[in-house]
């Protein structure tokens, strides 16, 4: 590996210790109804996230919220010392991967079987704090 990569390399790897990333894996529910929940906390500040999650009509956001409980328990565990209310805490990342399918038969009529397609994703959050710009 050459010096400019290593040196990137090690940058990439400071910056993401920094963050606080969580990760649910094999979800069962279809990645596209989980995509729905997650697209409204997108960019959006902490409480008001869980607010909205906890308020959702929605199956997945139950888990959703679970995940968040937890991106918000890593990144205190990280930055130990400094209080959770001084800091503007924000979802900065999130996403949503397609994970395993089990196949499955069911019947049908006059002797037949169709095929269900039981989906399931991995759901990964990532919560940073709101850096403060100055306009110079």
């Amino acid at each position: 590996m050459g010096a400019k990569k290593r040196l990137r390399a090690e940058s990439f790897k400071e910056e993401k210790k920094q963050l606080a990333i969580a990760k649910l894996n094999n979800v069962p529910s279809s990645p596209r109804k989980m995509r729905l929940v997650v697209d409204t906390i997108r960019g959006i500040e902490v409480n008001r996230a869980l607010d909205l999650l906890r308020f959702s009509p929605k199956n997945a956001s139950k888990d959703v919220e679970k995940l968040l409980l937890s991106a918000i328990s890593n990144w205190q565990s990280k930055n130990e010392g400094v209080r959770l209310e001084d800091n503007l805490l924000y979802v900065s990342k999130v996403f949503v991967d397609q994970g395993r399918t089990l196949k499955r038969i069911q019947p049908a009529p006059q002797g037949r079987a169709h095929r269900v397609r039981k989906r399931s994703n991995h759901v990964t959050l990532v919560v940073d704090t709101l850096k403060e710009t100055v306009n110079g």
